[in-house]
């Protein structure tokens, strides 16, 4: 029961602080102490101290001697790096999910992500960017999960954290048209088609740096 509770505080305190990494209020470069973060999150060093080893085994924090742990600074290529591994290894965890969804979890997020284009298309106040990652966590972490593979869905968490942290001020906005090319994979995934699920994601994932690229040229 001790070891139980202790995982459920760990998991706790490890969501709490990937918020404070996302929402950038902890800031690229920023060190991170587990005394002052038991503070600020009220909760006691064990679970945080567990929670800082998970996050930086997802490569989210770094390691400074005894100076603590620092927030990653994610430079464009890193991101672009970790981009090119996922286009490797998702189009396959697509493939290997399709079929495998329950039809319940994909009609849930099929409903979410067309509540977002109808905000978006009728000029409602646009998302906050915790409700897109969420949906968008959604799709990819379930599509992970469903492949059937403990290993490949752990290394494409990893790499989705990694490129989360990434500035997203330096990310196009590109809501409609990523929720569109998740309604397709989501299609693809409902009817069992692995070929087609692979190739959506493809693209989906293609079209996502060509418009990074496309941002940096620009500027």
């Amino acid at each position: 029961m001790l070891i139980e509770t202790s995982k459920r505080l760990a998991q706790q305190a490890y969501e709490k602080i990937l918020e404070l990494i996302l929402s950038g209020e902890a800031k690229p470069g920023e060190m991170l102490t587990e005394r002052r973060l038991a503070e600020t999150l009220d909760m006691s060093r064990t679970p945080i101290r567990d929670a800082l080893l998970m996050l930086e085994s997802e490569g989210l924090l770094k390691r400074h001697g005894s100076r603590g742990l620092q927030v990653k600074q994610m430079r464009i290529e890193d991101y672009m790096e970790v981009l090119q591994i996922r286009l490797l290894l998702e189009p396959e965890a697509a493939r290997l999910a399709a079929g495998h969804v329950p039809a319940e979890t994909l009609a849930d997020l099929r409903k979410r992500l067309q509540d977002l284009i109808d905000g978006a298309e009728k000029g409602t106040s646009r998302p906050d960017r915790e409700t897109v990652r969420a949906v968008d966590d959604g799709l990819h972490g379930t599509i992970a999960d469903m492949a059937g593979n403990a290993h490949l869905a752990q290394i494409i968490h990893s790499l989705r954290r990694q490129t989360q942290i990434f500035d997203l001020r330096s990310i196009p906005e590109r809501l409609t048209s990523t929720c569109q090319e998740h309604l397709v994979l989501i299609d693809c995934l409902e009817q069992g088609k692995s070929k087609e699920a692979a190739e959506a994601m493809r693209e989906h994932l293609e079209h996502v740096r060509a418009s990074i690229i496309r941002r940096l040229t620009q500027q």
